[in-house]
């Protein structure tokens, strides 16, 4: 039977690494810096690369492997390479396909480290940025120069949930040979295939979902094979490689990527519900709530909504700090994807280097509250929150 023909869920749980002598059923940890050879015919074909196998495990390992031999196959993929963290990921991608006097479109609601990297690390290589609104997708091709290599956009986006029609930015790259670059770690290959609809590349910060239970920092970019290849060829020479145990934690993740995702979105949409009737709160965003602004894109696109809510609560600053001061179960921290509930400020926190209209403009407002839905009881979640809201 072909790993091909099997369902995602079946995949992510039978896609090893070839078994040891001792046939272990459970892929085993292989913490080594390097490997041996042995000859020396063998070892000069290897750096050659004429022969393929395991060189040093800044360049490779059969953890790192299987990692992001698994990935490949949940985003239909044709090759990956992994990352210490999502964001050497994200650096690494655009490092290792640009050139000094390139030219990127982004949508604007970006993480804020990816926003840092466009408006102060890249202008010193003379690579320039220009953005688009969430809400003026149809503004693109408008942006597009002579020397613009890629188009990036995260859907749906951090921190406020909007969700890009990624097909259409999939015709507009592909109309004007360019690069499409996804970051699909809010929805994972399990919600969402960006590949499918034109993507040449995908990259995820494996912290959040994938790994699921907030232990170890991972990222990961997969797509098309000779684009793999400059990235590999970029990131063997400047080290930025997961390693071995990480890969190996993220690995055995992925076995219960679906069920958890699946509960998480659950969960999501049954506090967003709950969000959207309660008194104290201005407004929600969700991508399964029908008012959402881009609802029908969402279903079209995405099999769930995800795992993060976004919302702003009544009072503005002093509203949003009763609020983070009043919750007793869920978790203040800036990660997001864990098995436990997370609420987070987005404007004091993760995106609180941004400047004030650069904040509105990607929807982030004094009293917006950016949660991530965890497994816990969705009667505990709701109680949790309603308590909070109630002290405003």
């Amino acid at each position: 039977m072909s790993l091909k023909s099997l369902n995602f869920e079946t995949q992510a749980v039978r896609t090893q690494t070839e078994k040891t002598q001792f046939l272990e059923h459970s892929t085993p940890m292989y913490l080594t810096s390097g490997f041996v050879f042995e000859d020396s015919e063998e070892m000069r074909a290897a750096f050659a690369e004429e022969k393929e196998r395991n060189l040093y495990s800044r360049f490779s390992n059969p953890n790192t492997t299987e990692f992001v031999d698994k990935i490949c196959k949940l985003e239909e993929a044709e090759e990956g390479y992994a990352f210490a963290t999502g964001m050497a990921a994200v650096f690494s991608t655009f490092a290792a396909l640009l050139d000094s006097g390139d030219h990127i479109v982004s949508a604007r609601s970006v993480f804020g480290s990816t926003h840092t990297l466009f408006t102060k690390y890249f202008p010193k290589w003379n690579i320039e940025t220009s953005y688009f609104r969430v809400d003026e997708v149809d503004k693109v091709e408008s942006l597009i120069q002579s020397n613009t290599k890629i188009i990036y956009a995260e859907s749906p986006t951090n921190p406020g949930v909007d969700v890009l029609d990624l097909e259409w930015l999939g015709e507009i790259a592909k109309k004007h040979n360019l690069l499409l670059i996804i970051d699909n770690c809010f929805a994972t290959p399990y919600l969402q295939k960006p590949i499918r609809f034109g993507a040449d590349l995908v990259i995820h910060s494996a912290t959040k979902l994938i790994d699921g239970q907030g232990r170890v920092l991972g990222g990961v970019t997969v797509g098309k094979k000779e684009l793999i290849r400059e990235i590999y060829l970029f990131s063997r020479n400047t080290g930025p490689s997961l390693s071995p145990f990480n890969a190996w934690v993220l690995s055995k993740s992925l076995e219960t990527l679906a069920v958890r995702v699946d509960r998480h979105c659950e969960n999501a949409l049954k506090l967003a519900e709950f969000l959207e009737a309660h008194p104290k709160v201005n407004w929600v965003k969700y991508p399964f709530l029908k008012s959402h602004p881009q609802y029908e894109v969402a279903k079209r696109q995405m099999k769930l909504g995800g795992n993060i809510v976004a919302f702003e609560v009544k009072g503005g600053v002093q509203g949003g700090k009763t609020f983070f001061d009043s919750v007793q179960m869920c978790s203040l921290s800036a990660n997001l994807g864990d098995t436990r509930t997370i609420v987070t400020h987005p404007a004091s926190t993760t995106h609180s280097k941004l400047a004030e209209e650069d904040k509105l403009v990607v929807g982030i407002t004094d009293g917006m509250v950016r949660c991530s839905v965890g497994l816990e009881h969705i009667d505990d979640i709701i109680k949790d929150i309603q308590y909070a809201l109630e002290q405003i």
